[in-house]
């Protein structure tokens, strides 16, 4: 089943405020693109599992594909034209039928610290709430004295967490607050916390094969962020992780066309922070997924058993 023209273009997202917002900046770049009017374009809310559940690890209860599955199924069954999700929550394999067809602009990559002006003024001992297996073992690596506890839920509830003393701390990303209007929070330069595979960028599904859509959704596209984001998102299939491993990546982009170079920089690291393995390269674009997966190879190879483990190639 495709969109067909003359009636309301669906968009499918969940119904946290953050996955609304992004999906109204969706609509808003689909007006701008076709002059399309208010009610040429209808936003549909799909309760995931992930919404559901808010007290374990996404690890323990089906990673990823929390977020998406029930988004996929409404794609697949025609209730929805596309997805919008945080690019970052997209599993690196998506379901048959299912095809990335567009990305928003890409914001802030970089982290923001509630409940200290820096990770090294955090008290010693300080309870840091966070559901990112990245994020605690980035966090221990810098400072083996914090304890880390799993905190998911929206924005809100996770910085009423922290102003309710339930927890001393906890990270979350420069773009989401940012597209809730929120300032709160010091910056992490990415020199000190190298942040998840595509954070800050907003991505769009559609079924694989539908030409009305896919052509529809082609002059939003920002194609710098798309190409960077697959170079991330082919670094992490080649190292085969999940939700359970530590690992981050960010790709960069300079210049345009044939002579566009790819700057990458990606990291694995152990649970509990005691190892950290990075790298990176800069090349044409043309070559960055192969290296990309020569450079997941690489520090599969200098890592310990216990890092290897968090993996499956």
């Amino acid at each position: 089943m495709s969109f067909k023209i003359g009636t309301p273009f669906k968009i499918g997202t969940r119904g946290s405020p953050l996955a609304l917002a992004q999906a109204h900046m969706t609509a808003a770049a689909l007006r701008t693109a076709h002059g399309w009017g208010e009610a040429d374009v209808e936003i549909i809310i799909i309760l995931t599992t992930g919404d559901k559940v808010q007290d374990r690890a996404l690890a323990e209860i089906g990673g990823k594909a929390l977020w998406t599955k029930e988004l996929d199924a409404a794609l697949i069954d025609g209730r929805i034209d596309i997805g919008v999700h945080s690019m970052k929550d997209v599993e690196t394999l998506l379901r048959d039928g299912i095809a990335l067809a567009a990305m928003l602009p890409r914001a802030d990559v970089r982290e923001r610290l509630i409940g200290a002006t820096s990770i090294a003024a955090l008290p010693h001992g300080a309870r840091i709430g966070t559901s990112s297996p990245r994020r605690a073992a980035q966090l221990k690596a810098k400072r083996p004295d914090l304890v880390t506890e799993i905190l998911r839920g929206n924005v809100a509830r996770r910085l009423a967490q922290v102003e309710a003393g339930v927890i001393d701390a906890t990270l979350l990303a420069a773009a989401g607050l940012d597209r809730l209007g929120q300032t709160v929070g010091a910056l992490i330069e990415i020199d000190e916390m190298l942040p998840a595979s595509a954070q800050g960028a907003v991505g769009i599904t559609a079924r694989d094969g539908d030409a009305v859509v896919l052509t529809l959704l082609e002059p939003i596209n920002h194609l710098p962020t798309f190409q960077c984001v697959a170079v991330e998102r082919a670094f992490l299939a080649a190292l085969g992780g999940s939700c359970h491993s530590p690992v981050a990546a960010l790709a960069r982009l300079e210049g345009e066309g044939p002579s566009a170079i790819v700057g990458f920089r990606g990291q694995i690291l152990a649970e509990d922070g005691s190892q950290v393995h990075e790298g990176g390269f800069d090349a044409p674009l043309h070559e960055a997924h192969e290296r990309a997966a020569e450079l997941a190879a690489e520090l599969l190879g200098r890592a310990g058993p216990a890092v290897r483990g968090l993996f499956t190639t």
